[in-house]
């Protein structure tokens, strides 16, 4: 392997949870590992830029790296994180988002570098084979209720509600870890940690529908220090897509992090070293003027979304 992916994600303060034996496996052999996209809009934001990068590591780490777009669960609602149900879509619609995120993906992950190559997939692919009753027979026994209350993402909203649509949630995600680590090989899923609980119903349904075992990562979720969301401002989300937030606003966005959170997101947002980011802040905290660390990491970030000219211009 090239790096050690697990170091990697630690040193960076990147990693949340991880189930016994993952790093054992990924030291041991290239290892096929996905993440889930929700494709609710046409354009990835900066709120999504963590598990791009967790991707990205994992590739140049040796790795096969997956990005599953939920064409599927887009239909359904995932409840992790939710207060209240979510607007479902129309396939125009999703197909139209998935394709565009899709272009995305592709700036950042190499699609074609041999064994490693990048490769995206849609759930809708798998699942437009299943009808409700085929579903509920050959993947809901596998299943107690008693397992599904358990998870956070429901006890959670047990007292507002929820709906039987968003309570099944998690058996589709954690069938999408079946199919993949059935057909595709893929040993393990990696998200936010918000999604912890969907990424193990899938290990679990590996166990008992397929008598076999897989792995599981989470990176924190981002809190900003002074507690509001990462990736929105007043006038809306950070998007990567530049007809819907302008190189300009996305590099103003990067300059405007406050001092407390500026190193954590060198080591979250961009490829420099675990030396050149400290000699960074250590030359910020010797200066009395402007620090560095903001256009270090807004010029990092425009460079890699929008490219070299745009940065320039």
């Amino acid at each position: 392997m090239d790096t050690n992916f697990v170091e990697e994600l630690r040193w960076r303060g990147m990693l949340h949870d991880i189930m016994p034996e993952t790093e054992e496996l990924l030291t041991k052999e290239m290892v096929s590992g996905y993440i889930g996209f929700d494709p609710t809009a046409d354009s990835l934001g900066v709120g999504n830029m963590v598990q791009i990068m967790t991707l990205v590591h994992f590739q140049r780490a040796g790795h096969k790296p997956i990005a599953l777009v939920g064409g599927a669960t887009g239909m359904v609602g995932d409840p992790s994180g939710k207060s209240a149900e979510r607007n479902l879509l129309d396939l125009d619609t999703l197909n139209h988002n998935l394709n565009s995120q899709k272009k995305q993906l592709e700036k950042f992950l190499n699609f074609d570098s041999g064994a490693n190559s990048a490769e995206i997939v849609n759930n809708y692919d798998w699942f437009k084979e299943f009808d409700f009753l085929g579903f509920i027979r050959d993947v809901g026994k596998h299943m107690s209720v008693n397992y599904m209350m358990a998870k956070d993402s429901v006890k959670k909203r047990l007292d507002t509600g929820m709906s039987f649509t968003e309570f099944s949630y998690q058996l589709i995600q954690g069938y999408d870890f079946y199919h993949l680590w059935k057909n595709n090989g893929v040993k393990l899923q990696m998200g936010g940690s918000d999604q912890w609980g969907n990424i193990t119903t899938g290990t679990e349904l590996i166990r008992r529908l397929g008598r076999g075992s897989a792995h599981a990562l989470t990176t924190p979720l981002i809190k900003k220090a002074d507690g509001t969301k990462f990736g929105k401002t007043e006038s809306g989300t950070i998007w990567l897509d530049a007809a819907k937030t302008s190189p300009y606003a996305f590099y103003q966005f990067w300059l405007a992090t406050a001092d407390a959170d500026v190193y954590k997101f060198l080591r979250y947002f961009t490829f420099l070293d675990v030396e050149t980011i400290a000699e960074i802040e250590a030359n910020d905290a010797a200066v009395q003027g402007r620090p560095d660390g903001q256009r270090v990491l807004a010029e990092e970030m425009t460079r890699l979304v929008h490219g070299e000219e745009a940065l320039i211009a």
